[in-house]
């Protein structure tokens, strides 16, 4: 058994802002190793019950450990949020990115601190590692991930380094391998960040659709959350905290038909309730949550039009983005939703 440790960001204030209903059935959409979860169940009645999903077998191992028969673990990633039942749900919790022991053990590949296959699929037994991709793809396709993924602005000299380095016939396949490349070719460096930071967040993200994703159990939490049920998202990095802002924003927002001026606006699906940043406290004791920012928003009454089609859990074949890059999210401390 590895000896890796979690520690579990922003827990009190996501489950205090989830756990409405002690009598409610809730969702943990990113089990990790479980420290929401536990969290949840020891708030709940017993008439209480928590789904949760996670793609990472050891997740799902982690999950046999717990014996309350009111979870139930499902071996899927977050988009089989669509599968519920509409309105069947009293809150959903998304908690993003990757878990510490992922990270610390080198065998998944997440890491360039410390030298392990090239990995990075959140699930091993599915899917195409980023070596393989990367051995694969064109330095165009690879340069567009780097830079819409990782906000990377030396994305394409990275790119040609890479192509380069399977030319001589020795394709990546380690991660320590990986991290130097880009450091060579990273001509200046933030303070304090490696520079294969941007470059290993951006193919994790590719490798495992992880916006996609994002934006398919958003759009299934509308169908899926009661009245007043609580969606709640624990976000790491820009790209997926944009994306949640602007979904909460654009269901929240009253809608005026321009061609019918004097109509009623469309109704709203979603209310923003709340926007928190983990504490100094919080942050000084586990710096790893220092980027983390949570956003609350509450379903209304109103029905949502159309339903998100069934989704095999698993998301699409990943491919590299299609022009454009990725937005920037300037975020503040405290204050109001935003």
């Amino acid at each position: 058994m590895n000896t890796w440790s979690h520690t579990t960001v922003l827990l009190n204030e996501a489950v205090e802002a989830l756990v409405s209903d002690p009598q409610g059935c809730y969702v943990d959409a990113t089990f990790g190793r479980g420290g929401h979860a536990r969290r949840i169940l020891r708030q709940l009645a017993p008439a209480g019950r928590l789904i949760a999903f996670d793609k990472d077998p050891e997740a799902v191992a982690e999950a046999a450990r717990i014996a309350d028969p009111r979870l139930e673990m499902r071996h899927r990633g977050f988009a089989a949020l669509g599968e519920l039942p509409p309105a069947s749900v009293a809150g959903v919790l998304l908690d993003l990115g990757i878990s510490s022991p992922q990270i610390d053990n080198p065998e998944r590949g997440f890491s360039f601190r410390a030298d392990g296959p090239l990995d990075m699929r959140m699930d091993p037994s599915r899917g195409q590692s980023a070596a393989d991709w990367l051995a694969a793809a064109s330095q165009q396709q690879i340069a567009e991930v780097i830079r819409d993924y990782g906000e990377e602005r030396f994305a394409v000299a990275i790119a040609k380094a890479i192509v380069a380095r399977r030319q001589t016939g020795h394709p990546l396949a380690r991660t320590l391998e990986f991290a130097e490349l880009v450091a060579g070719a990273v001509r200046t460096r933030e303070p304090g960040q490696h520079p294969a930071t941007r470059t290993f967040q951006a193919v994790r993200i590719f490798i495992n659709a992880e916006l996609e994703e994002l934006r398919q159990a958003l759009e299934a939490s509308l169908h899926v959350l009661q009245p007043a049920g609580r969606l709640v998202v624990i976000s790491f990095h820009s790209l997926e905290d944009r994306i949640a802002k602007q979904f909460i924003a654009r269901h929240a927002r009253a809608v005026v038909d321009r061609r019918a001026p004097f109509a009623e606006p469309a109704p709203t699906l979603l209310r923003a309730l709340a926007r928190v940043r983990p504490s100094d406290a919080e942050v000084a004791a586990n710096p790893r949550a220092r980027s983390a920012i949570m956003r609350v928003a509450e379903r209304t009454e109103v029905a949502a039009r159309v339903s998100p089609e069934p989704t095999s859990g698993r998301p699409k074949s990943a491919s590299a983005p299609s022009g454009g890059s990725a937005a920037r999210a300037a975020t503040k401390r405290g204050g109001p939703v935003s």
